[in-house]
């Protein structure tokens, strides 16, 4: 489809764009899809690791928005007389607790990782000494 004039974009992490309907906010975005499969593909792209890092650009392509690690909030849509399908998606940054929380669970992942490690190394040692 082609860019319509004054129409600003959502570029997801993995360069996938949007075009976005003036007027929106984080909480709020508006986006006017050719068809439900045009919205349904959009929606899957909506993923933890594509909403990881977020810009938001004008029909100039500056840059007025970036985001790190927003979640999907909701996405409601209606089909229009046209067949189009009208969407508003809402999002929100990660908050602090959020944030702190998945650090934690990167560090245990890791340290997960390391006692079995260690674990398979004690066993191999304990074998080749012979002790059972």
């Amino acid at each position: 489809r082609k860019r319509g004039k004054d129409m600003d974009k959502m570029i997801l992490k993995d360069n996938t764009e949007i075009e976005l309907q003036a007027g929106g906010s984080l909480s709020a975005v508006a986006v006017k899809f050719d068809s439900k499969d045009d919205m349904l593909q959009a929606w899957k792209k909506m993923t933890p690791e594509n909403l990881a890092e977020v810009k938001f650009q004008n029909d100039a392509g500056t840059t007025i928005g970036e985001y790190a690690d927003l979640i999907l909030i909701s996405e409601t849509s209606q089909e229009t007389s046209d067949g189009a399908v009208q969407t508003a998606f809402s999002f929100r940054a990660k908050t602090d607790t959020e944030k702190r929380l998945d650090a934690l669970e990167e560090g245990q992942a890791v340290q997960d990782e390391a006692i079995s490690d260690l674990g398979e190394a004690t066993s191999e040692l304990a074998e080749k000494e012979g002790v059972e």
